[in-house]
């Protein structure tokens, strides 16, 4: 068993993302998806649909979601599956380096993934020194 990984987005970031990691990684070691949350959207339209796609996700060891903006209403989708009984953690300012990170520690339990795509997110920005 392993963690499932679920992109929280507004459209069109999320598959990017999860085509640009395919890029690198030709076969993602854990099962990724993308919801891309429309701008004028029904929240609990999309928390419904949203919890199919986690649940699916999960093969016994809790989702990952992975949010592009904290307090956007693609987190707030994502952090309210657990009042429908989804097992998950959520980590926000999504990024590839972070992805990227999670996909190379793929025998993680959720727990630890939390910290390695935090990690990750934050290791993957720099700034040049000019």
């Amino acid at each position: 068993m392993s963690v499932g990984v679920l992109l929280m987005t507004h459209e069109a970031v999320g598959p990017a993302l999860i085509s640009a990691a395919r890029h690198v990684l030709p076969v993602l070691p854990l099962r990724v998806d993308a919801v891309e949350v429309p701008a004028q959207c029904d929240p609990d339209t999309w928390r419904t649909l949203t919890a199919r796609h986690a649940r699916a996700l999960d093969q016994g060891d809790g989702v990952l979601v992975l949010a592009d903006l904290y307090g956007a209403t693609p987190c707030n989708i994502g952090l309210s599956l657990t009042s429908l009984g989804v097992r998950l953690r959520c980590v926000s300012g999504l990024n590839l380096p972070m992805l990227l990170r999670v996909l190379n520690y793929a025998e993680k339990n959720l727990d630890e993934l939390v910290d390695i795509a935090a990690s990750g997110g934050r290791s993957g920005i720099l700034i040049d020194h000019a």
